[in-house]
């Protein structure tokens, strides 16, 4: 199986996750700025594939985050020549921040590694899905 890549996509940060060998387990990997060289810099990483978080409101509706999470995701396809699917990311950063508290992490602990936990949050989901 594949080794896949996801990524959360936000304003400042992206949180990376990336799956074992057979496509079984999600873990968090890092916290890269979200800059001109965020792009570059995922396309040239040593994966298969990618799942980009896809930010739907809870009412179903899509707003400019996911507009720019789909924008982002074409340009990684064209720019990667891999697979990039867009994953349903709703309330992964919740479940996030609820697994890093009841580990013991306060809110200024979560600050920065929050991001790489939700993408393996919705990249388990993903794996999920496809057993």
């Amino acid at each position: 199986m594949p080794r896949v890549l996801a990524i959360d996509l936000g304003a400042a940060r992206i949180g990376l996750a990336v799956s074992d060998p057979e496509g079984l387990v999600a873990q968090p990997l890092d916290v890269i700025a979200n800059d001109d060289s965020a792009l570059e810099t995922l396309a040239a990483m040593d994966t298969d594939e990618f799942v980009v978080g896809l930010p739907i409101r809870m009412n179903g509706t899509r707003g400019p985050e996911a507009d720019a999470a789909e924008a982002f995701a074409t340009k990684l396809r064209d720019r990667s020549g891999k697979s990039v699917t867009l994953w349903d990311e709703r309330l992964s950063t919740v479940e996030a921040e609820r697994t890093m508290r009841s580990g013991g992490r306060n809110a200024r602990q979560q600050r920065g590694r929050v991001d790489k936990v939700a993408a393996a949050v919705f990249l388990q989901s993903f794996l999920e899905s496809r057993r």
